[in-house]
């Protein structure tokens, strides 16, 4: 097997060796070479052409993002942004991400941090999925026209019960495939929608308020609460899991510090699983682009207590990683299959 070869960039020369030490602690991994700014980082990503990149979002003379943008637009390859948990670093980091970077990872404090160590095992599983990220050259997020669908694609028997709710799971590649989901939506759009995306804290408000933004819909971080709302979308903040619970007849989101499901709070399948348990409710279950499984148990069970659910699984050509949407797929209980610029139209016309 051909190791993984990996550039680091970042200002702080304890941090180019620390991250090369972790990165090289696993025999999968070779780091090819170090920059210690967003310039110095281009120049070495053309001389030595890694497979991977990992790159501090703040530096000096060249930032993360300028360099970002740079090397998506003329030499497109995985890069993994480090980021601060501060306010302005959740936010670097999340236009990263919708400028064409594959991942994040959260530095536990500051811009050095000796407890780096303790994301060892995240830093070296990202890279090894990074590898087979599906990038290309950074285009506008909505780059295709909608196709008209089939008639016979679409369900027919969403108006046997009363109330409808979407719920969506991603991780890998998620902010930047959620805002295209959402702003394909039409503007009268009326379904709840729940939304468990793997970030940790910090992050997940951040997100809520760059994609309500982006819409005429409401997007906010769930709370504690929250009784499910026409033309709003609930976003799970990190490190809780988020359920949906029947209250007379109003839906209520509960946020839990219960377990991590599959390494994951948020999970997908916890939420999935709560939505399999409502009655009366038309329940569509959607799996973006991610790393791992998570979802697919929670859709086991949902088809299992109802079979006329229906479940959404963005197709290989336009995931980041197909990896959560190939475990939904195998199930076999996926409904259908759509790359990502047809999912909001298709719920458009599903709801």
């Amino acid at each position: 097997m051909e190791k993984v070869r990996v550039l680091v960039v970042d200002d702080s020369a304890f941090m180019r060796k620390m991250i090369t030490d972790i990165l090289e602690s696993d025999e999968r991994i070779k780091v090819i070479g170090t920059a210690r700014n967003g310039s110095d980082g281009i120049e070495k990503i053309k001389r030595f052409q890694p497979d991977v990149v990992t790159m501090d979002v703040t530096m000096p003379v060249l930032d993360g993002i300028s360099a970002l943008r740079e090397i998506m637009t003329t030499m497109p390859l995985p890069v993994i942004m480090l980021s601060s948990k501060s306010g302005r670093g959740t936010d670097h980091t999340l236009k990263a991400i919708e400028n064409g970077a594959v991942d994040f990872i959260m530095k536990p404090s500051g811009a050095i941090s000796l407890n780096i160590e303790t994301i060892q095992k995240e830093i070296i599983s990202k890279v090894i999925a990074a590898k087979d990220a599906m990038i290309s050259a950074r285009r506008p997020v909505k780059e295709q026209a909608f196709r008209t669908f089939p008639q016979s694609s679409m369900p027919t028997r969403r108006t046997a019960k009363d109330n409808s709710l979407i719920a969506i799971g991603t991780s890998t590649g998620g902010p930047r495939a959620l805002q295209q989901v959402i702003t394909d939506l039409p503007e009268d759009f009326q379904t709840p929608i729940l939304i468990v995306q793997h970030m940790p804290p910090y992050f997940t408000k951040s997100l809520a308020e760059r994609l309500n933004k982006l819409t005429k819909l409401h997007v906010k971080e769930a709370m504690d609460g929250d009784c499910l709302q026409a033309r709003s979308i609930y976003i799970a903040p990190g490190d809780f899991h988020m359920v949906v619970e029947e209250h007379g007849t109003e839906y209520r989101i509960k946020l839990t510090k219960s377990p991590p499901v599959n390494n994951h709070r948020p999970s997908v399948d916890s939420l999935f699983h709560s939505i399999a348990m409502l009655e009366n409710v038309n329940k569509t279950a959607v799996i973006l682009t991610g790393m791992g499984s998570d979802g697919s148990d929670g859709i086991r069970q949902i088809k299992k207590v109802d079979k006329r659910a229906f479940v959404i699984a963005e197709s290989i050509e336009s995931t980041v990683i197909y990896g959560m949407p190939k475990a939904a797929y195998e199930t076999g209980l996926v409904d259908q299959v759509l790359p990502l610029h047809q999912i909001g139209h298709f719920l458009g016309k599903l709801t």
